[in-house]
């Protein structure tokens, strides 16, 4: 296959997950792919697993990084095609537990270097370029302890909706993946001992109609119909990918 042929894509938090499935997806699709994280160890990882792609070691967090990262990929690809904003953590916590430091981590991570990376390269997008952010079904569920994180993941959906609006002659696309429990590498970012994990786990598990975790490469294959010209039609819409947990 080759719907991405000749087109220039960046994947933020492309080094585990989602982001490196969505990555491979990406090159196997004849695209052109540069990925970020900051770990020292998936990047390494990374740059084996994606042969040819650009490993950037950037903070999604940090406003600033974003213009250097929007100069690197200018001087790298001149012009971007596809942006997969998948970069982001997860912290879930009563509301009693939250101090303004987490608060501020949590968001910035999320919204505010998202935001600041799709300013930055608001000058070097194609026209078409397609834009894709990585939400959450917890933008739509009341999950105990997700409060701050599903309202991070909530933004993606205003923005696709309010920036779609902004940019559609421009012809930049911009649409929302928020996938359900999916396995991926956040899970054990949590702090959980194994033992609480699992048990943690298998409680996730319960809430899914088909009883049973996404993978990464269901949210991969739907980003690159997103990507690709068999969504031209599409803006400011949202595919939720979650086993039936939001609608069944």
């Amino acid at each position: 296959m080759a719907r991405l042929q000749g087109k220039t894509a960046l994947v933020t938090g492309g080094t585990t997950g989602i982001g490196l499935e969505t990555a491979r997806r990406f090159l196997e699709e004849g695209a052109r792919v540069a990925v970020t994280g900051q770990n020292p160890q998936t990047l390494k990882e990374a740059a084996e697993i994606l042969p040819g792609a650009i490993v950037i070691a950037s903070n999604a967090g940090d406003a600033a990084e974003q213009k250097r990262l929007a100069d690197r990929l200018k001087k790298e690809f001149g012009k971007l095609d596809i942006l997969f904003l998948n970069a982001g953590i997860g912290i879930f916590q009563p509301v009693e537990s939250w101090d303004e430091a987490t608060f501020d981590r949590q968001i910035a991570v999320n919204v505010k270097g998202p935001y600041f990376l799709l300013q930055a390269l608001s000058d070097i997008f194609n026209k078409p370029a397609s834009v894709i952010l990585n939400g959450s079904i917890n933008a739509h569920i009341g999950m105990p302890n997700s409060s701050v994180y599903g309202a991070s993941k909530a933004a993606f959906g205003s923005f696709a909706r309010t920036l779609s609006g902004e940019w559609a002659e421009r012809g930049i696309r911009i649409n929302t993946i928020s996938p359900g429990p999916v396995t991926t590498p956040i899970y054990g970012k949590l702090g959980f001992p194994p033992e609480q994990l699992a048990q943690a786990a298998e409680g996730i598990r319960q809430m899914v109609p088909i009883k049973r975790f996404g993978t990464p490469r269901e949210i991969a294959d739907a980003a690159v119909f997103l990507a690709s010209d068999e969504s031209t039609f599409m803006l400011g819409s949202e595919i939720i990918i979650d086993g039936g947990v939001v609608n069944v």
